[in-house]
């Protein structure tokens, strides 16, 4: 494709997509007959914004935090660059030290990429560390460039252009983060901003990533959505225009419950890189949670045996008692009720064998054993599987100790109780049921 014919449109009012983002109703969701065909790159990679975006939605942590948490992420590699790079802000004494910390540890992955404004002045901050890339804020959408910076698409585009040659002067790979994306004029300034930063990448010979920034969480994952919002049609056209999946990178917001969907649909339709923070934790809604792509990973490409996975439960752990994540009980893959079951039926399926209500061999992978929740609903089936847990003994579930528990359950649900037994509760009635005879704990 010849990339001169790809032409900037610039226009005197914007274009805000009215007819998609109405404003006073939800967002449209379009749908056309013409579809894209899946692009699977050879090999995907997850990057990480925990420290960037990430730190917007909750007090900063510490530079020691950070490098914990950079600690557990070269872990969870195990060796491999599945998680190949992760940003940092630049601007603080405070984010100053936790880059120079995490740079002391010599790790290949992730490496470390900084974060900065459109403003030439802010290289000083990335060249200062000796970072080799940083991400630089490129606003796409007419709402971005009329209403926020009040500049014309030239004006914009122009001023995109000089700070990213400034960059590559400077030997600093750019990273041009192309902010709410999918409320942006695609043929009038994506495509051609694109075109602009591909010449000047061959001109450089220095490769140009764009990150596409999904910032209001407005993306669609179907093949057959329309533009602006239609994942699979964004990067289907950029890979048309000759960027390699190498170069593109997907940042997602969970505003509209699609943020991990869309990032696997990144990976699907030809974007190599997803961007994600830990346990989704990012601005508002959040970003895709790394834990999630992990294992998303290993869906799409395999299990690595090299991948410490069980270091993602390490992680949470961490999380919950040095950083105040309160992590939902119910969350996916780390919540303390991944995978516990509350339904007495579903308990006994357990016994018999875990595969019937396990999702996979999560004690092996994530260092995280079937777990039977006791309520009134667990019966004597869960009862058993609590006691054989925790204490090295068979029991039949209607051995009459395993009744006396449930006795005591029961009365407690007949006095009007609403939450479920806790193990302390637990503990106690066994006692009292194996009296002098409680076997030894696990």
């Amino acid at each position: 494709m010849d990339l001169k014919t790809i032409q900037l449109q610039d226009v005197d009012q914007p274009n805000l997509y009215r007819d998609v983002f109405p404003y006073s109703t939800f967002p449209k969701m379009d749908i056309e007959e013409a579809t894209v065909p899946l692009d699977i790159p050879e090999k995907v990679w997850i990057t990480d914004t925990t420290f960037r975006d990430g730190q917007q939605a909750r007090a900063p942590y510490s530079p020691e935090q950070i490098l914990k948490i950079f600690d557990f992420m070269h872990e969870i590699n195990g060796g491999t660059d599945l998680i190949r790079q992760s940003e940092f802000f630049l601007y603080s004494d405070r984010d100053r030290k936790a880059v120079q910390l995490c740079q002391e540890r010599g790790y290949d992955f992730p490496e470390i990429t900084g974060w900065i404004r459109a403003v030439a002045a802010d290289f000083k901050f990335v060249t200062q560390l000796g970072l080799k890339e940083t991400g630089i804020l490129t606003s796409a959408s007419d709402y971005h460039i009329f209403l926020k910076l009040k500049k014309t698409r030239a004006q914009a585009m122009q001023s995109y252009l000089d700070i990213v040659k400034s960059a590559l002067d400077n030997g600093i790979r750019p990273r041009c983060h192309l902010e709410d994306v999918t409320r942006a004029d695609y043929d009038g300034f994506v495509l051609p901003f694109a075109a602009r930063l591909l010449e000047l990448s061959q001109e450089y010979n220095v490769p140009i990533k764009l990150r596409l920034c999904d910032t209001l969480g407005f993306a669609l994952p179907y093949p057959n959505s329309t533009l602006p919002r239609s994942l699979p049609k964004l990067i289907a056209g950029l890979r048309k225009l000759g960027l390699g999946s190498e170069l593109l990178e997907w940042h997602g917001h969970n505003d509209f419950h699609k943020v991990q969907v869309c990032a696997a649909t990144a990976w699907l339709y030809g974007c190599a890189s997803a961007n994600c923070a830990i346990f989704g934790v990012g601005e508002r809604t959040g970003n895709p949670p790394l834990e999630a792509l992990v294992i998303e990973h290993a869906q799409l490409k395999g299990t690595d045996s090299r991948i410490n996975y069980a270091a993602i439960t390490d992680l949470a752990h961490y999380a919950n008692k040095e950083l105040g994540f309160n992590i939902q009980p119910n969350y996916p893959l780390v919540g303390k009720d991944f995978n516990v079951t509350r339904a007495g039926i579903h308990a006994d399926g357990l016994l018999k064998n875990e595969e019937i209500y396990n999702c996979f061999d999560t004690l092996k992978l994530l260092k995280r054993p079937v777990g039977v929740a006791i309520t009134d609903k667990t019966g004597a089936a869960g009862i058993k599987h609590w006691i054989e847990e925790r204490y090295e003994v068979d029991i039949p579930k209607h051995d009459s100790r395993v009744i006396y528990i449930k006795d005591q359950i029961d009365a407690e649900y007949a006095a009007d109780r609403m939450s479920a037994i806790t193990d302390d509760e637990m503990d106690k009635w066994t006692k009292e049921a194996f009296g002098d005879k409680l076997p030894p704990q696990r």
